[in-house]
């Protein structure tokens, strides 16, 4: 078989993949992680290997092995080295914390006596280790200390700030509940992403709300210009208690949603839904309250109940206009923030009950903070120098 000449893992190991196929996936992963460790060491020192150059901070000082559990089995890494001793590759704890985060949620699930022979399975097919009630609990306080740093983190300027919730089921005094995963995303003054906070609460209600914003308050968060989310009560409440002088911008897709429960006929629905857009999608202010009056007086008489809702409440989805047009498309939802709790419930999945809300908030934050580095040193969100 030939292969193309333009890929960077050797021929040799190419012909396994196509001999072997997933088996050969650990020798891949210790493949790319190596490179991509040799890589970051390249950049820290600011030198190529043997090249001298003024800009060079230290010298390598060859590798050591470490051997980590992964998924697809046991994998032994050769760590790059250098002399001062203070550099350690992101490549390879990237994504390990996630990755022992899910290991203990299902190991509890075990250890406690509430899980099947299922879980059992489940917990040495995707894990590729079997664990004591022991290496439960060392590894568990290391990552919950861990994690806590992160949550407890001094916070600073976020122009923009991001609520919104979503459940995950935990078993909790003997039944099964579904808990409140409370989550505060931020933009902060380089126009990246950050997720300021995550807090597992019995409920959305207002003393859960209140507790967390209180929360952010104190690690330091300021300089908030706008908040997005949607209009749950127990969120407004806390809202107007502890951030009460910041304008609201009231998610413009879940009005779009609301909008629904108050059209009469369902053959209106499509008319509804374009006339909120219209007024969504207007050039400023002074447009879309013409376009709303004109579209409440257009059913005052054939969907009165909707014309009300509408005068009421698509005015809190416009606090937008008074923000720089280039910003406008990302801070008029909470799009953005449902996204990542997608992601968050899909990584927790194979879990489907979470046996108490320690572990629940463990593998959640776990995920957040993995994303949130991402986004931290990924793409830039919003341009506040380019802004009008």
């Amino acid at each position: 078989m030939t292969y193309r000449n333009d890929f960077t893992l050797p021929t040799e190991l190419l012909e396994q993949v196509s001999q072997q196929g997933f088996d050969i996936l650990p020798e891949l992963i210790r493949i790319v992680v190596n490179t991509a460790m040799q890589a970051e060491r390249q950049q820290y020192l600011k030198a190529a290997p043997y090249q001298r150059t003024p800009e060079r901070e230290g010298y390598a000082n060859g590798y050591k092995p470490k051997t980590v559990q992964t998924r697809v089995g046991d994998i032994t890494f050769s760590v790059p080295q250098v002399r001062d001793g203070e550099f350690y590759p992101q490549a390879l704890e990237k994504g390990l914390r996630s990755e022992r985060a899910l290991t203990l949620a299902l190991a509890e699930m075990y250890v406690q006596g509430v899980s099947t022979r299922k879980v059992k399975a489940i917990t040495e097919q995707l894990c590729g280790v079997s664990v004591s009630s022991t290496q439960v609990s060392k590894a568990a306080a290391l990552l919950d200390s861990e994690l806590e740093q992160w949550r407890e983190r001094p916070l600073g300027e976020y122009p923009y700030l991001y609520m919104d919730a979503y459940y995950e089921q935990v078993r909790e005094d003997g039944q099964v509940r579904h808990l409140a995963v409370l989550v505060a995303v931020g933009v902060n003054l380089a126009g990246k992403r950050d997720i300021l906070g995550v807090s597992v609460s019995l409920s959305e209600h207002e003393v859960h709300w209140r507790s967390f914003l209180e929360q952010l308050r104190i690690r330091g968060l300021g300089g908030v210009r706008l908040i997005i989310s949607d209009d749950h009560a127990g969120l407004k409440a806390a809202r107007l208690a502890v951030f009460g002088s910041i304008p609201w911008q009231r998610c413009q897709f879940h009005l779009q949603q609301n909008a629904q429960a108050y059209v009469p006929r369902k053959e209106m629905q499509a008319e509804v839904a374009e006339d909120i857009r219209t007024i969504f999608q207007a050039p400023d202010r002074a447009t879309a309250d013409a376009y709303l009056a004109k579209a409440v007086q257009k059913y005052e008489k054939s969907a009165s109940r909707l014309a009300k809702w509408m005068a009421d409440n698509i005015p809190e989805g416009l606090t937008v206009f008074a923000f720089p047009v280039a910003h406008r498309r990302r801070i008029r939802t909470t799009n953005g923030v449902e996204r990542l709790h997608r992601e968050v419930r899909r990584r927790a999945r194979v879990v489907s009950i979470f046996p108490n809300q320690v572990s629940c908030l463990r593998l959640v934050s776990a995920v957040l903070n993995e994303i949130s580095e991402e986004w931290l040193t990924g793409k830039i969100y919003l341009d506040f120098e380019g802004s009008d």
